[in-house]
């Protein structure tokens, strides 16, 4: 192999790495080497094996090569098994990807806590070193620091990153304060005046922002001097379209008032980290808020975002279908009072600690402890409801519970079009799931998991649904190419393992 290929696949293999947050201690214990001859590996002064490449690539779940046609990543699941002990829930997710965002609103150096290493953070990360934003993963990959430039380089975006995540349309909130025209590549494959899109450009508007899109890209350009006259009336209660409305009022030198937004965790997590930075927020946690923002923000801050409620909501699920004991700990229960309250109606048997303060001295946690119940289908119906309703995203979930139930529960998912019809891919699973309509579908349990082997819905909470129903299973299950899954959860497989799971990653040779 030339030393120049060397050299190349070093690089590779360092960008990895650092992407996936480990130092060359982590990769060489992972690999059973020492940190010489990773560091040896990554200069390309050594010599290396495609077997050698290849655990690389599966202990950095990286495709460092590609060779034929192998590279997702794939999970074999021996199910049937009862989980035990107890499980960690991890910081959110969607809050996580906010506070990178609103790093641009920052001069100063930002460190946030404990921060999910998933997909969705990667791919946020690399579209922010791309335009010269500094980040690294600090305190053994625990934590990660983030220093923006004095200008940024918008011409050198990442757009393939940039395409692979909804949440860089989060970036025209902070952007409009630091560029007079800008550009950025359609989010995650929506496209212009859809339901995702179209409010964010009407909230932005009060600020001056004006949007076209030609040829799979938004060009942005402000309007100088265009500020609120009057409160902001967001069309539609979503989440993003809140933040990004929080992210442009944070920098307006004056108060502006953000009327329907929406109080779900995420946002409540951004005003938190919006007031360490210095904007003065009313109304945290209504639908109303009043926003107090500051022309220059450059202040040095350290942030803890809270744990993740949809991620407690799927431990709890494993717990469910799995008829196991387990305690779920450090679950924010604000966020899912809801859940469980309709699960105590269906019969579930569980235990709640007392309540404590996350590390944002904010979110109120608890340490949940599920037991196997013998339960019953809901009188009414599932449907997702604003904060403090069940969580849309935790619709998802009732399917693989109400399957482990006695009778016949109807879910309405009428948030996402076409969402429920991924929850049929549970009748391969053994469970009796019609739709009845793109956003209906009626579940009759209980269920006699089976075995299967299929390819991994593409949205993120079908996907860990049927991994759910596949550990219920007896037999080996195999579901493929589960991108979708590392996009929104850190190492989920090994810490199911880690309370009795079986799950065995592997690719295609």
């Amino acid at each position: 192999m030339a030393d120049d290929y060397l050299v190349r696949i070093g690089k590779l293999i360092r960008t990895a790495r650092q992407s996936r947050g480990w130092t060359q201690n982590h990769l060489a214990e992972a690999l059973g080497t020492s940190q010489s001859a990773v560091n040896r590996i990554e200069r390309g002064n050594q010599n290396i094996s495609l077997e050698m490449i290849a655990r690389i690539s599966e202990a950095l779940d990286s495709e460092i090569v590609s060779l034929g046609t192998g590279g997702p990543m794939h999970l074999r699941v021996s199910g049937g098994r009862q989980l035990s002990g107890s499980i960690d829930v991890k910081t959110s997710k969607n809050a996580c990807v906010a506070l990178l965002c609103a790093t641009l609103l920052n001069s100063g150096r930002t460190v946030l806590r404990r921060v999910a290493r998933i997909e969705e953070v990667f791919r946020i990360l690399e579209v922010l070193a791309s335009i010269g934003v500094r980040t690294r993963w600090i305190n053994d990959g625990a934590d990660l620091e983030v220093i923006p430039p004095a200008d940024l380089d918008l011409d050198a975006l990442d757009t393939e990153a940039a395409r692979r995540t909804r949440s860089v349309i989060m970036f025209l909130g902070p952007l409009l304060h630091r560029e007079e025209r800008f550009k950025l590549p359609y989010a995650g494959g929506c496209d212009l005046g859809t339901r995702t899109v179209q409010p964010h450009m009407s909230a932005l508007r009060h600020f001056g922002l004006d949007i076209t899109a030609t040829e799979g890209t938004y060009h942005c350009e402000v309007e100088p001097g265009i500020t609120p006259d009057r409160a902001i009336v967001l069309t539609e209660r979503g989440d993003t379209v809140t933040e990004n409305a929080l992210l442009a009022a944070a920098r307006h030198d004056g108060i502006s008032v953000i009327r329907n937004a929406s109080s779900n965790y995420m946002v409540q997590d951004l005003c938190f980290f919006l007031e360490e930075l210095g904007v003065r927020i009313e109304g945290v946690g209504t639908t109303t808020l009043t926003v107090h923002g500051i022309k220059h923000i450059d202040r040095d801050v350290d942030y803890s975002p809270s744990e993740d409620p949809v991620e407690a909501m799927s431990l709890l699920t494993a717990a469910v279908v799995t008829s196991s004991e387990l305690t779920i700990r450090r679950v924010p229960l604000e966020f899912l009072e809801i859940e469980l309250a309709v699960l105590e109606e269906m019969g579930l048997d569980h235990d709640r600690g007392p309540e404590y303060a996350a590390d944002n001295g904010r979110t109120r946690l608890i340490d949940l402890t599920v037991r196997p119940s013998k339960l019953q289908a809901p009188i009414d119906k599932i449907h997702p409801m604003p904060f403090p309703g069940l969580n849309i995203d935790n619709v998802p979930f009732f399917a693989a519970i109400a399957a482990s139930a006695q009778g016949s529960t109807l879910i309405h998912d009428w948030v996402y079009d076409n969402r429920a019809i991924y929850l049929t891919e549970l009748t391969r699973l053994g469970a009796g799931v019609k739709l009845l309509d793109p956003h209906r579908v009626l579940v009759e349990g209980p269920t006699r998991w089976r075995e299967t082997e299929m390819i991994c819905p593409p949205a993120l909470r079908p996907a860990v649904v049927v991994l759910l129903g596949m550990m219920a299973a007896e037999g080996t299950s195999v579901l493929r190419n589960v991108y979708v899954i590392n996009r929104g959860y850190e190492s989920l497989a090994d810490r199911l393992n880690s309370v009795g799971a079986r799950i065995e990653t592997f690719r295609d040779i």
